[in-house]
């Protein structure tokens, strides 16, 4: 018996000033979620002598799944955001991702301008 090939996942980062987007790609679950939690924590609070980010951009195109793990380490990215004063960004959200945060309830909470924000979040084909 060949043991199953684990599914694919990779985070890319791209800095921009004031402004990180971290790219997911493949599945986003119980095995790589951390990582998304921990690149967001290490973005949203630099070294010495670097500027905080006012903007956290997660860019999801390239998700293939979420779970619930997942869906947590969203809730925790938010948080995080929350906390460092940076608005969070839900970019380019895939149907399965809508509908996941449409039925949990938690669509609202995630993509929600910030009071002064003046701006929707970015989802491909809404506009």
């Amino acid at each position: 018996m060949t043991p199953a090939q684990r599914p694919s996942f990779s985070l890319t980062v791209e800095t921009a000033p004031r402004a990180v987007r971290l790219l997911v790609a493949g599945d986003l679950d119980y095995d790589t979620s951390e990582a998304l939690v921990e690149a967001a924590r290490r973005y949203l609070a630099p070294g010495a002598g670097a500027e905080a980010p006012d903007d956290l951009h997660l860019d999801l195109a390239g998700a293939r799944s979420c779970d619930s793990t997942g869906l947590s380490a969203l809730l925790r990215v938010h948080r995080l955001a929350g906390d460092h004063g940076a608005r969070f960004h839900l970019d380019r959200r895939p149907p399965f991702l809508e509908r996941l945060l449409d039925i949990t309830g938690t669509l609202t909470h995630l993509t929600s301008p910030v009071e002064g924000d003046g701006g929707a979040e970015d989802r491909s084909g809404d506009g």
